[in-house]
């Protein structure tokens, strides 16, 4: 049997109005489009639902029937529809985008924040992972989508650039370095240092811009974020390269930061999955992330 939807509206409508005609006037049809409709609903059917005269259109026993089951059923899909309509219109749901720490530590409180703000129906879950873990959570639709470094996203991602960042030292306030206004990547030379490791994606682009100035020095401890790294350098066990969005540096601390140059910058981007499209709450926390300025020094 395949009934349409169709089908059974146009039926309702000639039940109600009692008239092709005035049904077809109702629901914007011809009236040979309405008495075609009823005639193939009664065909799938394979009984008679309306009696016609040139007078009247009165409904059989079968038809009767059938109106008032289907009224039920029409009513209660019209009132789902309406449901799902609304919470698109609103946003509602839950949202759960995962980032990297040195991105998750600076930009998205302030996304926190304004989601509860803008979007109240919206339950924003943050998660804040290396960005290996960040990228697995995408793909496998654990994270609605992910705010990552910049990266080779893959056939199954797509990825759109939010901002930029560059890099700072991060050292005591006692340091030789410490004086400077800004420091140059050729002053590392020889120092230890206190790094994030391999996970984050920040460390490729620090590796590669001290090896493009010739850089030597001595990586002292490798750390996963950088919390710590600011206890190791603040407990003289070396200095570190940070990018911006790594800081503020904790209140309190003896240390600060100063860029480095010649500038070295890294990519932060919004990745979600490509085969699979936004809820509506999704694409809302996106939009908002999309609103962040687009160079990382607009935020100190």
């Amino acid at each position: 049997m395949n009934v349409t939807l169709r089908q059974l509206r146009v039926f309702i409508e000639v039940a109600r109005q009692q008239s092709f005609s005035r049904a077809g006037d109702e629901i914007g049809l011809t009236q040979s489009a309405v008495s075609r409709c009823v005639r193939e609903l009664e065909g799938e059917i394979g009984l008679k639902l309306i009696d016609r005269t040139t007078r009247e259109v009165q409904l059989t026993d079968v038809g009767a029937n059938l109106v008032a089951s289907v009224s039920r059923l029409l009513g209660d899909l019209d009132d789902a529809l309406r449901e799902i309509r609304e919470i698109g219109e609103q946003r509602r749901g839950r949202v759960i985008v995962a980032a990297s720490p040195t991105v998750a530590c600076r930009l998205m409180p302030q996304v926190v924040a304004q989601c509860g703000e803008r979007f109240p129906y919206v339950t924003l879950g943050l998660r804040d992972d290396v960005q290996s873990d960040v990228i697995r959570q995408v793909k496998s639709g654990e994270a609605d989508f992910g705010v990552v470094i910049g990266t080779q996203p893959g056939d199954d991602l797509i990825s759109e650039p939010l901002m930029t960042d560059s890099f700072c030292v991060v050292a005591r306030s006692d340091d030789p370095l410490a004086r400077q206004k800004e420091v140059a990547w050729t002053d590392l030379e020889g120092r230890q240092l206190v790094m994030l490791d391999y996970a984050s994606g920040s460390r490729p682009i620090i590796d590669a811009a001290m090896q493009a100035q010739r850089v030597s020095a001595t990586v002292a401890q490798e750390l996963g974020h950088p919390a710590t790294v600011f206890g190791l350098v603040e407990a003289r066990v070396g200095i570190s390269v940070l990018p911006w969005l790594a800081l503020p540096l904790p209140a309190g601390a003896a240390l600060v930061a100063r860029p480095l140059v010649p500038r070295a910058e890294r990519s932060v981007e919004l990745v979600r999955r490509r085969d699979r499209s936004l809820s509506p709450a999704a694409q809302a926390v996106w939009e908002l992330v999309r609103e962040l300025p687009a160079r990382a020094e607009d935020l100190r």
